[in-house]
């Protein structure tokens, strides 16, 4: 019997966001557990929709789970310092108290930046490994967008990622991390390790696994298989300002001759495919219009993607740019998710459904130049507690978004939520009643995710950009960190890192 050490410490981070995660961050219920710890950790993962979770399912018969700390907060600016010690405190203090533990596993995101730590996920493993030792394997499972550096391929023994964008495979990828486990107990840890990063950025736009080319990157197997523990690659996340930052493959292997040869072959077949990273994205007001074209006859709706106000990287969930060129355009029948406006909400709900409310919406965080909607909305529906997520990528977590409104103005429908969530599932939309599939145009805060369950309903997709806290174009960050010679997006030379 073995016992296998259990943690997780997740967040995405855009360093170019004035915000900051603080602890209460990580310790609030949103679209995720809060901070759980110890016994806790496996009654909120266990059965649920994260890597932690399908580890814990896939563990074999006998096997101990040891747990520790799992926190998850999504994405938005530079993680405080009180809360990466406090946390990373709190998973060390357990691991050192648990020893000893005969492996460990680690569920991690691989985009952390803290006020100290730009290679976040390198300092948990260094701290780690100080406490397990050199024997113990350690193995680890990363977002999709993680930024690989080679201190984590170093510390890890074995490393998997999720393979989809929108990530509908992450209790699978932390089953494929405890198959890892039990190879590593059977035969040790490897010997060969290697890191092959890309020359340039690929904007999260460009990453879907759904198209080409992600589709077959993740499809790619190495044409020897045999000393290979994993070939993981990860698309990155730009909006890191890290060294490392950008698209990599990492491999484990069991000589250091075969991680080299599989990570130089999966990296040829991507640099391959460097300039088929695509996707159009439309000025706001050209969006809306085309998409009050294509909406004209259509039976099923027309998707536009609020890309730049995409909490999944970062943004406020506030933002309004779109919100004002809907009604600008006359587009009665829209519907609009999630906009988080705490203060809206509480107002909306004291007022009560039926009632007439005179507020400013959204806006409360920037972008320079993006203004409050002030209008007088009327109260459609009001939802307030905890209720289960039913999509692909979560489906099965129970989410808590505070007050619920959804709010009515010269046609157009606006969900309205108290906690900042990426609009990837449609729970929320049925928790306030909305028939979304009913609707002329859907306009969802999210780049991706939300093709998982809303684009197989839809007449169209169309990426919009309107001003916010994430910035589809590498091109436009103050980069302080990143490695020189970087090109800032794919199949642009010349557009490099100084």
């Amino acid at each position: 019997m073995a016992r296998i050490a259990i943690g997780g410490f997740q967040h995405e981070t855009n360093s170019f966001t004035p915000h900051r995660a603080d602890f209460q961050h990580f310790a609030q219920h949103r679209d995720r557990p809060p901070l759980v710890r110890g016994e806790a950790l496996l009654q909120a993962l266990r059965g649920n929709t994260f890597a932690t979770s399908g580890f814990l399912a896939a563990m074999r018969p006998g096997d101990e789970a040891v747990p520790l700390v799992w926190a998850s907060g999504g994405a938005g600016g530079p993680v405080t310092d009180d809360a990466f010690e406090r946390i990373v405190g709190e998973l060390i203090g357990s691991l050192s108290r648990e020893l000893p533990v005969d492996a460990v596993y680690l569920d991690l995101h691989g985009a952390m930046v803290n006020d100290t730590h730009d290679d976040a996920e390198a300092e948990i493993l260094r701290r780690v490994r100080a406490v397990v030792g050199a024997m113990v394997p350690v193995v680890v499972s990363l977002d999709y967008h993680a930024n690989i550096s080679p201190e984590m391929v170093k510390l890890s023994d074995a490393m998997v990622a999720y393979r989809t964008y929108p990530h509908i495979d992450r209790p699978e990828t932390g089953r494929r991390a405890a198959g890892l486990v039990n190879v590593l107990l059977q035969r040790g840890r490897p010997a060969g390790r290697a890191l092959r990063s890309l020359p340039f950025l690929l904007p999260v736009d460009f990453q879907c696994t759904l198209v080409e080319p992600s589709r077959s990157v993740m499809n790619w197997e190495p044409s020897a298989h045999a000393g290979i523990l994993n070939a993981t690659y990860a698309a990155g996340f730009p909006p890191s300002d890290t060294h490392w930052c950008g698209p990599a493959v990492a491999v484990h292997a069991w000589t250091q001759e075969e991680a080299d040869a599989a990570a130089d072959e999966y990296l040829q077949f991507i640099r391959d495919r460097e300039t088929a990273f695509h996707t159009r994205l439309w000025p706001t007001d050209e969006g809306v219009r085309e998409a009050l074209r294509l909406a004209q006859g259509a039976t099923r709706p027309v998707l536009i993607a609020d890309t730049q106000d995409n909490p999944g990287a970062g943004g406020s969930g506030d933002t309004t740019g779109l919100l004002h060129a809907l009604l600008r355009h006359g587009a009665r029948g829209a519907v609009v998710g999630f906009l988080c406006d705490p203060a809206a909400a509480a107002a909306a709900t004291a007022a009560g459904v039926g009632a007439h409310v005179e507020i400013d919406l959204g806006a409360r965080h920037g972008p320079a130049g993006v203004q409050p909607l002030h209008a007088r909305f009327q109260v459609l529906a009001c939802a307030r507690g905890a209720f289960p997520l039913t999509g692909h990528v979560t489906g099965g977590a129970v989410a808590d978004l505070g007050l619920m409104v959804l709010l009515r103005c010269e046609g157009v429908d606006i969900a309205v939520v108290s906690r900042n969530v990426q609009a990837y599932d449609p729970a929320p939309f049925d928790r306030l009643g909305v028939d979304w599939k009913a609707c002329r145009v859907l306009v969802l805060k999210s780049s991706c995710h939300f093709r998982a369950d809303f684009e197989p309903a839809a007449h169209a997709v169309l990426s919009v950009l309107s001003p916010g806290a994430y910035d589809p174009d590498p091109g436009h960050y103050p980069y302080r960190r990143l490695r020189p010679g970087v090109r800032l997006s794919p199949g642009r030379p010349g557009a490099e890192a100084g």
